[in-house]
């Protein structure tokens, strides 16, 4: 009877103690499984992004906008070609989310409560035939040059000739930047008014007394033409950083001081301006200033 007694006792005790190490094998099976159900996946960026303003920020913003939204698929960005002045009052008033302008704001406009930052310089170079003997222009000459008041290229140091002045189409943003930095607005008398950079390029290198314009990227690396210093300062991308380079202006991004942008909008921002972009910016013909 005794020998029953303390058989059943090591079977119960034996029992007791499987029991036991079963559930310490589960509990750390069960917390892990709460732990992972706790995780949330990362929130997708979804929405609207609009913008309004330069048309000559057409190309940078055409390139930022379709690689935002190759990268993220839930967002839309829209691009309103209206003009510097409309795009600045397109985000004063709300109507756009980011307003884009080719000019830096006016003391007033910044009173207003609106904020600008700089995403990229545009560089214009002018340029002449690869064989002309003409190395250096002031602002004041090329002004000349494209309103008339200089004929030939004698005027100025060059073999004489009659100059031939080669430019883009009305509305074309490279053309509106040239011309207002030179003091020629609505005033340039062209032999050839042409609808491309590339254009204007070949149509200057096929004509040994023609003298056009064109973005800095466009004529880096090409021997065809000759950029020509502009008051003794070179057309670089470090010339146009430090301001030393005459003929260039800024694109910016306008936005309203103190307002919180939508989560679309402030991405879409960040990347515009971050040196994610750079790349992209420069192979749309402007000079990127994120480092």
């Amino acid at each position: 009877m005794k020998k029953t007694l303390a058989l059943i006792l090591t079977l119960a005790l034996s029992l007791a103690a499987l029991t036991s190490c079963g559930s310490k094998t589960e509990t750390p099976a069960d917390t892990n499984t709460d732990s992972s159900a706790q995780t949330e996946a990362p929130a997708t960026l979804s929405g609207s992004v609009s913008t309004n303003g330069s048309t000559s920020m057409e190309k940078v913003i055409g390139a930022l906008s379709e690689q935002f939204m190759a990268d993220n698929s839930g967002v839309t960005v829209t691009y309103d070609p209206t003009g510097s002045g409309a795009g600045i009052e397109a985000a004063s008033n709300g109507s756009a989310d980011i307003g884009l302008a080719s000019r830096a704001l006016k003391d007033e406009e910044k009173a207003g409560g609106l904020t600008e930052t700089v995403v990229a310089l545009d560089g214009i170079a002018v340029i002449v035939n690869a064989d002309s003997k003409v190395e250096n222009l002031t602002v004041e000459q090329i002004g000349k040059i494209f309103t008339g008041e200089i004929t030939d290229w004698s005027e100025v140091g060059g073999d004489a000739g009659t100059i031939s002045c080669i430019g883009r189409e009305a509305g074309s943003g490279t053309r509106d930047g040239f011309e207002s930095i030179t003091g020629t607005k609505d005033a340039c008398k062209l032999d050839q008014e042409l609808t491309s950079t590339g254009g204007v390029i070949e149509a200057v290198a096929g004509n040994p007394n023609a003298i056009g314009y064109a973005s800095l990227s466009a004529v880096e690396g090409k021997n065809t033409v000759k950029a020509v210093t502009v008051g003794g300062v070179a057309c670089t991308e470090e010339t146009v950083l430090n301001g030393s380079y005459a003929i260039q202006r800024p694109f910016v991004l306008v936005t309203k001081t103190g307002e919180t942008l939508s989560d679309a909008a402030q991405a879409f921002f960040d990347y515009a301006t971050s040196s994610a972009a750079s790349q992209l910016i420069k192979a749309a013909g402007a000079v990127p200033v994120a480092k």
